[in-house]
């Protein structure tokens, strides 16, 4: 359903995962920075009236070009040196989609994910296909080398050497890296919007593609609810995350905070899983419940000022609903 004039809002994340206390102080500061302008840079487009979507990738955008997030510009390397992007977009208000995945010369994958929802008439495109049909459409490709980062390319050389001495992965960056960005949004119509995007996983092999891009796991809006996780994305592909948060909203009238604690903070922790989310009602409500030591997130709304938190005892975004954050202990 449509309004007339509703008070836009915009959540994001960084990604959440194994962030702790002693965080160089340095690129604390960057990433705070970094959060900040995306929100930024995404409610301008919903105070400009833009859609729901517009917001999304905007935000999304400028975290891809950030080298201290793991999607775009600071993806990780995969198994053999490479870089394997992937990203998502959905519209709450028409349930369509757009997704892509594996992609080496992309420059922003979520503009692609975007132009895969506007311009065709699939949902998901990978690959080379997927390049190509960025070539067609005019979304900026680079050379593979654009997302280098020396950082990114220790972290792989520090886990190869443990694959060949048979031992698990000392950094915990590495053992189960969630580094994934993403946004969710309502515009002054009402209408909300979710978008994701991903370098993967550190050290992945044979192709691996997570739940980022796969709508209704890592990715899902519907008129009621919009989400985007970040965590173990077999554990969100396995319990279809995002989409079981929105259901419960939807059609059981569980309330946002609720719902989002309920599959975030039990469902999967309960399979061996963990990781955080973001999540959006139509009434403004916010969720953005995680389990692990920290989530990179932010939220914007009708004052216009961005607040940004990383460690869990930050505050989060205030609730018209009854507090339950349904932490895992």
């Amino acid at each position: 359903m449509s309004h007339a004039t509703t008070a836009p809002v915009l959540v994001i994340h960084g990604g959440s995962g194994v962030i702790r206390r002693d965080l160089d102080p340095t690129r604390e500061k960057a990433v705070r920075a970094a959060l900040a302008k995306a929100l930024q840079r995404g409610y301008a487009e919903l105070k400009a009236g833009k859609p729901a979507l517009d917001g999304v990738t905007a935000a999304i955008t400028v975290l891809e070009d950030d080298p201290n997030f793991n999607a775009g510009k600071g993806a990780v390397f995969t198994h053999d040196g490479r870089n394997e992007l992937d990203a998502a977009v959905m519209d709450g208000s028409t349930l369509r989609a757009g997704a892509v995945a594996g992609v080496h010369r992309v420059r922003n994958p979520i503009l692609l994910a975007r132009a895969v929802l506007g311009k065709s008439q699939h949902v998901m495109l990978v690959g080379d296909g997927a390049e190509a049909f960025a070539r067609e459409v005019g979304v900026p490709l680079v050379d593979p080398s654009y997302f280098f980062t020396e950082a990114r390319w220790r972290q792989l050389q520090r886990a190869l050497k443990e694959d060949r001495e048979g031992k698990p992965h000392s950094d915990p960056d590495t053992a189960r890296h969630f580094g994934t960005v993403g946004a969710v949004a309502r515009d002054a119509q009402g209408h909300l919007a979710a978008g994701t995007s991903t370098g993967g996983m550190t050290d992945k092999r044979w192709g691996r593609i997570g739940d980022s891009p796969i709508i209704g796991a890592g990715t899902y809006a519907n008129a009621d609810c919009a989400v985007s996780g970040t965590g173990w994305g077999e554990f969100y592909m396995r319990t279809v995350a995002a989409h079981a948060i929105c259901m419960r909203v939807s059609l059981m009238r569980v309330p946002l905070e609720r719902a989002a604690a309920e599959v975030i903070n039990q469902e999967i922790p309960a399979m061996g899983g963990n990781g955080g989310a973001i999540a959006l009602d139509a009434k403004g409500n916010i969720a953005t419940p995680f389990n692990t030591d920290g989530m990179y997130r932010g939220w914007i709304g009708a004052d216009g000022v961005p607040h940004v938190a990383i460690y869990d005892d930050e505050p989060d975004a205030p609730s018209d609903e009854p507090a339950d954050d349904g932490r895992a202990e």
